[in-house]
């Protein structure tokens, strides 16, 4: 039996009346869409970000897509990002018009490679999109250093990476502007979906307000930019508000997760996860590696125990994306990891029980292997 849908069920019976609580204050509000709770959930993250501006939004895709849009991605232009990613990532990116740009991947983190970055610039390009994969942040200055000498904006995917911080500094806070999910298994998800994205720039929140709300500014049903309808939810405002007080709370646990699994596989040939110098981690999920992946994946099924792979296919190699032109062996770093990884139970309610299930049964089946 997999492990990945208990993390949900276990969350819910410990935080059940206080998650209905906050359904029942919205019903009983009177305002379903964009009232108290969006407003309210807008506020408090901004400032556990320390930026000035939070626009909710339906969903984590939406949340790059406005991003992109608000600093002035468009049709033609160019966004650097990596093929090692969900694929929403660089689905937003081609929403916009956009074409993205792919470079590979550090060969310990598995986040950008930021060294390969500049070589990719060409005058098309139009942003930066650096991916917080996994629950740790790219290495942000000589990435900020190289935008800053060719005026580009950046926009952080910080859907993994929820409380991560990197030298001090918080995900979403290092960029012009960054995008966050709130899907249900994220580090603060929601009970559906969710999104949104935060700024410093006072006109880039402007742009977002407005092209979320259809391209609506002062006037209802003036249209000054063609938007988008993606509001967040006042539901899920309500209740991320609630999650958002215990998020440290979430991460203190998911890093003794992590520390567990550490420990247990130290001295074995699985590679556990790298933290990147000046970074702390979060552990959205826990990437291991090995080379024989596929035939531990299927004797571990003999103990009944199914894990995930994070992700098995790079971006690039996707029929979807065929378009873009990369063809096997242009991004061999990422190539590489994708046949290699795969994704041991994390979440913050993961019992020490069903932990030390998945540890017996991957121990014993290394030993073997």
């Amino acid at each position: 039996m997999t492990l990945y849908v208990w993390g949900y069920l276990a969350e819910y019976e410990k935080e059940r009346d206080d998650i209905l609580q906050a359904v029942d204050t919205v019903f009983r509000s009177g305002q379903l869409v964009l009232g108290p709770s969006v407003k309210g959930f807008e506020a408090e993250f901004a400032a556990y970000h320390g930026v000035p501006h939070c626009v909710g939004v339906d969903n984590g895709t939406n949340a790059i897509v406005l991003g992109l849009r608000a600093l002035g991605v468009g049709r033609g232009d160019e966004v650097i990002t990596v093929s090692n990613t969900a694929a929403p990532t660089v689905l937003a990116i081609d929403q916009t018009g956009a074409t993205p740009v792919f470079v590979d991947v550090h060969p310990g983190t598995y986040l950008m490679d930021v060294a390969q970055v500049e070589a990719a610039i060409t005058e098309r390009t139009r942003c930066l999109l650096p991916v917080h994969l996994y629950g740790q942040c790219v290495d942000m200055a000589p990435l900020q250093a190289i935008a800053d000498k060719h005026g580009l904006p950046i926009l952080e995917d910080c859907a993994q990476a929820h409380g991560a911080r990197h030298h001090g500094r918080i995900a979403g806070s290092m960029g012009r502007a960054a995008a966050f999910s709130f899907y249900p298994t994220k580090v603060l998800g929601a009970y559906g979906d969710g999104g949104a994205t935060i700024t410093s720039d006072a006109e880039v929140d402007a742009n977002l307000r407005r092209l979320r709300y259809y391209g609506m500014e002062s006037v209802y049903y003036v249209v000054s930019t063609p938007g988008y309808n993606s509001r967040l939810d006042e539901v899920q405002a309500e209740i991320l508000r609630r999650k958002l007080t215990r998020l440290d709370d979430y991460i203190a646990a998911r890093r003794q997760v992590a520390e567990r699994y550490a420990e247990a596989f130290a001295g074995t040939d699985l590679i556990t996860p790298v933290t990147a110098p000046g970074n702390e981690h979060v552990y959205y999920v826990y990437v291991v590696r090995h080379p024989k992946r596929d035939k531990i994946l299927e004797s571990l099924k003999g103990h009944g125990v199914s894990l995930n792979i994070s992700y098995p296919w790079p971006v690039h190699t996707q029929s979807g994306f065929a378009h873009l032109g990369y063809g096997k062996g242009s991004l061999p770093v990422t190539e590489e990891a994708a046949d290699e990884i795969f994704s041991l139970p994390m979440y913050s309610s993961l019992t020490g029980e069903d932990q030390e299930r998945t540890i017996d049964a991957l121990r014993s089946v290394l030993s073997t292997i």
